[in-house]
């Protein structure tokens, strides 16, 4: 026999959940709104040139020290690959995602109507934020992800010094090697995270090149794929972020075309503004 109090508590929790998806709703109809302004974009033929720049970057590691660094790799003590092994999956993007995601629900979950409008504000714009980063990350992980499978290139550790090794189409782990995910998933955080936090450029600096290092230490990678991921992530990160500055989400975009990061509360505020809220809970 359901009691009042049972009554209670299951109409809660569904109002709870109710208000739970309407904000999961209302943030994504936030982000694919139409855009507010116009971000500048380079010309077909600025991006002809800068394509053809990177490729021919590539193709030159490639041919000039891909196997090269395979055997270097061999050589280099055991201590330094213990190290670079322990180090390289912190590359894995799960790293960025799950924490971020988490927090994400969390503020979905605590931004209410019954909020006073100055905390629903400061809940707003770092879910904003925490959704860039998310976003810059997520996807050009996911679309490297599917293309090396296509592409098909073997790993160092199977092939050794044979860099020509492909199986496209294959879907197999051991011949998704170009490009790197560990690169993309490092250089994407370091535009994302120094976008929103350009105190912790340097440090995401010396985290991407050390992961970068760490993939051809481990001869899971070839230099030329972690300059590729490097190239898909850091590119497809400002692609966000320039997604987001023409809705005005977090960014905005300066008289000469620069895009900045608009200034957001800071961490203590977010803390009352959670704070105050479980507390009236």
């Amino acid at each position: 026999m359901s009691t009042a109090g049972d009554v209670g508590n299951s109409a809660a929790g569904q109002g709870w959940l109710r208000q739970f998806q309407s904000n999961a709703k209302a943030t994504l109809a936030t982000l694919v709104r139409p855009a507010r302004g116009a971000v500048p974009r380079p010309s077909p033929a600025q991006l002809a040139v800068g394509a053809v720049i990177a490729a021919a970057v590539v193709l030159a590691v490639m041919y000039l020290f891909d196997a090269w660094s395979v055997a270097q790799a061999r050589r280099l003590p055991a201590l330094l690959h213990d190290a670079a092994r322990r180090f390289t999956d912190l590359g894995k993007s799960g790293w960025f995602l799950w924490p971020t995601g988490i927090v994400l629900l969390a503020l979905a979950a605590l931004d209410t109507p019954g909020m006073s409008r100055f905390s629903r504000g400061v809940l707003a714009a770092w879910a904003v934020r925490l959704g860039f980063i998310f976003t810059a990350i997520a996807l050009p992980g996911l679309f490297v992800t599917v293309v090396k499978r296509l592409i098909g290139r073997a790993r160092p550790f199977v092939m050794g010094d044979d860099v020509w090794a492909y199986a496209p189409f294959g879907w197999h782990a051991a011949y998704a090697s170009f490009p790197s995910g560990h690169a993309t998933t490092a250089f994407s955080a370091l535009v994302a995270i120094g976008a929103i936090f350009p105190q912790a450029r340097a440090l995401m600096w010396i985290y991407a090149v050390l992961i970068l290092l760490s993939r051809v230490v481990v001869t899971a990678h070839h230099p030329s794929d972690v300059i590729a991921g490097a190239i898909v992530g850091a590119l497809g990160a400002l692609l966000v972020r320039d997604w987001f500055a023409a809705r005005r989400l977090g960014f905005t975009v300066g008289p000469g075309g620069s895009v900045h990061a608009m200034p957001g509360p800071s961490v203590r505020r977010i803390i009352k503004a959670v704070a105050r809220r479980l507390h009236s809970a």
